[in-house]
């Protein structure tokens, strides 16, 4: 059985940075993607970004472009998204995904997605 535990989550300071984790466990198929999502209060669940695991290609949407960074560690079977200067409106509950559609699609349509992390809370204050 696959499952996707995120870790990493906090307190930050606007401006400042976090690094959260995703270690996932369980997959038989390989080439999967793992996605990273957040969800605010009151607002629907958000793709941010998404890896491969055959070939480390990334997407990252719009508004952290510049900001965030995704990568993988194969042998830990981990995803990190680091997030660095971070703003209030970053603020949401973030989890990770995985699927094995084409990272673009898993990430902006959340198309494919099989399994989902049960989350961890960014806080940001300004």
């Amino acid at each position: 059985e696959v499952q996707l535990v995120e870790s990493g989550g906090g307190l930050v300071q606007a401006g400042g940075s976090l690094r959260l984790s995703c270690a996932a466990s369980g997959f038989t198929r390989g080439d999967f993607a793992i996605g990273w999502f957040r969800q605010a209060p009151g607002k629907e669940r958000e793709g941010v970004s998404c890896i491969r695991s055959s070939d480390g290609s990334t997407y990252y949407a719009d508004d952290v472009k510049g900001r965030f960074t995704i990568s993988s560690d194969n042998a830990k079977n981990t995803v990190y998204l680091q997030m660095n200067s971070l703003k209030p409106e970053d603020m949401a509950v973030y989890y990770c995904a995985a699927g094995w559609s084409p990272c673009t699609a898993l990430a902006r349509r959340k198309y494919g997605i099989t399994y989902w992390g049960k989350g961890t809370l960014v806080t940001v204050s300004s």
